[in-house]
């Protein structure tokens, strides 16, 4: 492929991209932090991410990268308990920053892991509990209403997309653990923070990422499955079938709380 070809190939790959961000970011504004959450969590960045790996690499590469990306997942767990803790009575610079530190950190500390589907997923249900309990008393809070700016729905698309380029443009120079790292980088709950969290407050922005680690578990089963079917069934169909499973762990735990 050349580069003019390639050029626009990526450009309509941020293109879709950017147009579900839109659609998802708009449904999470008019619901309260429950789910709110829950749509922030289903594989808006990720699944894009995967669809176009899966394009370009076979599916040896794609089970590889959500070892990594389980291992990603449960920083990103870590990333929403620290920042619902520390938003309660710290600025959004604070909140975010203690956040990111803990995810690259965690992240780090995971490349350097030759994972297994065991262990990541041992790891995954160890965090999940714990950040579940400590998350629990900040999941409650309000959710005052909000007015929306012009810059707000395009700003996490930019975001979503620039991270979707990285992804495309890096895994063929990193690997899959690093790919399946920035897959999971939490672009969408970082670009939620940065909208909501000057204007509504530290501890109704904590309730939305709070109540992200419950959606968090539910995308873990989603990784589980495309790492199990992707050999077996192919890419796209073991694709499918992880959207359908973190659609229905959110929609359970939706219908649950209500």
């Amino acid at each position: 492929m050349g580069s003019g070809d390639y050029g626009l190939a990526l450009a309509a790959k941020l293109a879709i991209t950017a147009a579900f961000v839109v659609g998802a970011a708009r449904a999470a504004e008019r619901a309260g932090p429950l789910i709110g959450a829950m749509v922030a969590t289903l594989p808006i960045a990720a699944g894009p991410a995967y669809v176009f790996l899966a394009l370009d690499h076979d599916p040896g590469f794609i089970a590889a990268s959500t070892l990594a990306s389980l291992a990603a997942n449960a920083a990103n767990m870590v990333f929403c308990t620290v920042h619902a803790a520390v938003a309660q009575s710290r600025s959004v610079a604070v909140s975010l920053a203690a956040a990111l530190a803990a995810w690259i950190a965690l992240s780090v500390a995971a490349r350097g892991v030759d994972w297994t589907l065991f262990e990541a997923v041992l790891l995954n249900v160890v965090v999940f509990a714990a950040c579940l309990a400590v998350s629990r008393r900040f999941r409650a809070a309000p959710m005052p209403p909000t007015i929306r700016r012009r810059y707000d729905v395009p700003l996490r698309a930019v975001m979503v997309s620039a991270l979707v380029a990285a992804v495309v443009i890096l895994s063929s120079r990193v690997g899959p653990t690093v790919t399946g790292l920035l897959a999971l980088f939490p672009i969408v709950l970082i670009s939620l923070i940065l909208i909501f969290q000057p204007r509504i407050g530290g501890p109704a922005t904590a309730a939305l990422t709070a109540n992200a680690v419950i959606g968090l578990g539910g995308f873990a089963a989603a990784l589980i499955a495309l790492h199990v079917a992707v050999m077996p069934l192919g890419a796209p169909a073991a694709l499918v079938l992880a959207l359908l499973v973190s659609i229905g762990c959110n929609l359970a735990v939706a219908l649950a709380r209500r």
